[in-house]
């Protein structure tokens, strides 16, 4: 017998609202938090989603019109080759990530962090920045992928990932291409790129990444009952959610897409972010 379509949505909400009763009882008994995210948490903050090329080129025509992928763009060898066009792309995500506001999701978790005895780390693939714009210091953010809102020396000249806070790029948004100066290092003049780890990236500058994910490990050690919160982390760029599973700790995974857990004792919430959080924070009664 087929089930009507309305039938399979009240039973997909009610397991939901099980998972999430299940779900609100993990977090009342953690010490610890650490939240796993990748790009899904950024869709409620009204972000792009790269997924798939034609996804891609919907949010940058002029790379379509080229042909030019995702992968080829977002890679060190465009800066050598088209350093203006390679710019224009990451200019705009700079300006885009600048002037986004991080949906109410954060501010669940900023709460939530607060409620905890040991409080909250973040693990993110994300190079947005948002974790630290919704109020979280940022050496509780671990940004495996590397920050947007750094840059670092193209030529590898030893100069350190320095802040992009002077840098405001102007873009020809049709042809995709920077119009203002290159930047530059300020230690050896060389083209300066995003401190950001591409595809085909033997040039990522991540000691402020390998630094941050030290401390979190040791903040991680003294808990006695952390948990995982994984949100929007697919399995197309699995590092936060390999990062999460590996800790061998209880799970909730966050994620309308790609849900499915493994463990018995791992938690799956098939909705949004700013939904799932919501609706926590609700069930906790946090205020």
């Amino acid at each position: 017998m087929t089930i009507p379509a309305d039938e399979n949505q009240i039973q997909h909400q009610h397991q939901i609202q099980e998972n999430l009763d299940a779900a609100a009882e993990l977090i009342a008994e953690a010490d610890a938090v650490l939240v796993c995210s990748g790009a899904g948490i950024g869709i409620d903050s009204g972000l792009p989603d790269f997924r798939g090329d034609n996804g891609f080129w919907n949010a940058y025509p002029a790379l379509g019109t080229r042909g030019i992928s995702f992968v080829e763009i977002a890679n060190p060898q465009a800066f050598r080759q088209h350093p203006r066009l390679a710019w224009g792309f990451y200019g705009h995500r700079l300006q885009l990530y600048r002037q986004v506001q991080p949906h109410l999701g954060f501010s669940h978790l900023l709460r939530l962090a607060k409620a905890l005895p040991l409080g909250m780390r973040h693990f993110t693939s994300n190079v947005d920045g948002q974790f630290q714009k919704a109020g979280f210091a940022s050496e509780h953010v671990v940004e495996c992928h590397g920050s947007i809102h750094y840059l670092q020396c193209s030529r590898q000249c030893g100069n350190p990932a320095w802040p992009a806070t002077g840098f405001e790029p102007e873009i020809d948004e049709a042809q995709c291409l920077l119009l203002s100066e290159l930047p530059v290092c300020p230690v050896c003049g060389g083209l300066a790129r995003p401190n950001i780890l591409m595809f085909g990236d033997w040039d990522f500058e991540g000691d402020r990444y390998q630094q941050a994910q030290d401390r979190l490990l040791t903040w991680f050690a003294r808990s006695q009952r952390a948990i995982v919160i994984e949100i929007g982390a697919g399995t197309a760029i699995p590092s936060a959610r390999r990062f999460g599973a590996a800790l061998d700790v209880p799970l909730i995974r966050i994620n309308p897409g790609e849900p499915g857990v493994a463990r018995s004792r791992d938690v799956s919430i098939a909705t949004g972010a700013q939904n799932a959080l919501t609706r926590l924070v609700e069930l906790l009664k946090i205020t």
